[in-house]
């Protein structure tokens, strides 16, 4: 799963970028053309172009074949969780943003907005409609933060609590944030950037955090998390390109070892501030896994 958190523009633009997004819809083709299945599309910018970018975007999204959630073309269907089907069983992702850049959208239906009663009864019907693991993510948080702020924190807890998801995370502050295991329900809090306008001012914006939740089922049907790994990973200039920090990945190194040496330095407090390792997650080394994943 992606999180697509700006609308698309036309594929010739015209683009603009901060403090209100249009991008190039090429980055969707590339999406789908490394094996993504589906994107989230609530943000803090999904409105920064109005419905017409709101459409577009969704619009992309439908001709490339990648599922998605969190906003709406139509109201007919508007909310509903996107479903992604895996040999074991269906995944229904749930998403949600802390807000709109100070924006409205056009319609109430349009974009999903932090509430955590009402993600929790979208995650009840899931599960009625046959889902068999339920996710969570959650837009929010305090920007190039190293931990998540009291929302995130109590968004997160009350999701967990109701005992309807199998597994949180959360993007938005553009920075790596801690991973929790929270009374057996893990959240990762922060997924930082995968793809981003390479930053001059804050190193942690470059950074970003792969997850790989593996899900398996008990004897009594029920599915949870049985492996949490997480590899650390940086984008780099000249030539533009996605780094994996451990440089074990079949390409090879790709970033200098001093910077990939302080992305971990930078990166492994903050996961585990939280008591991460203690509970179980661990970094993801390729040439520790058997090469799978």
């Amino acid at each position: 799963m992606c999180h697509m958190e700006t609308p698309v523009a036309e594929p010739d633009g015209p683009y603009a970028g901060y403090p209100m997004f249009n991008v190039p819809p090429q980055i969707l083709t590339a999406a789908a053309a490394v094996g993504y299945s589906g994107c989230t599309t609530a943000s803090n910018h999904t409105v920064d172009a109005g419905t017409e970018g709101v459409n577009r975007t969704l619009g992309v999204l439908d001709s490339l074949g990648l599922e998605h959630t969190g906003s709406y073309a139509a109201e007919a269907g508007a909310g509903a969780p996107m479903r992604l089907s895996a040999p074991a069983g269906e995944l229904a992702v749930i998403e949600a943003t802390y807000g709109l850049n100070g924006l409205a959208a056009e319609y109430p239906w349009q974009v999903d907005l932090l509430d955590a009663p009402a993600m929790t009864a979208k995650a009840k019907a899931a599960r009625a409609a046959g889902a068999d693991v339920v996710v969570a993510a959650i837009h929010a948080g305090e920007e190039y933060a190293s931990m998540p702020n009291a929302q995130q924190v109590e968004t997160a807890h009350a999701l967990a609590d109701s005992g309807e998801f199998d597994f949180i995370y959360g993007h938005h502050t553009h920075s790596v944030l801690p991973i929790e295991n929270y009374n057996g329900t893990w959240i990762v809090y922060g997924l930082g950037n995968a793809v981003t306008e390479l930053s001059p001012w804050y190193n942690v914006n470059n950074e970003g955090l792969i997850v790989r939740a593996q899900f398996a089922r008990d004897d009594a049907g029920d599915w949870s998390v049985s492996d949490l790994a997480w590899a650390p990973s940086v984008i780099v200039r000249d030539p533009y390109r996605w780094c994996s920090v451990a440089g074990d990945l079949p390409q090879g190194e790709c970033a200098p070892v001093s910077q990939r040496e302080a992305v971990r330095t930078r990166t492994i407090p903050v996961v585990e501030s939280l008591g991460a390792a203690d509970a179980g997650a661990h970094e993801w080394l390729v040439s520790q896994d058997g090469g799978g994943g």
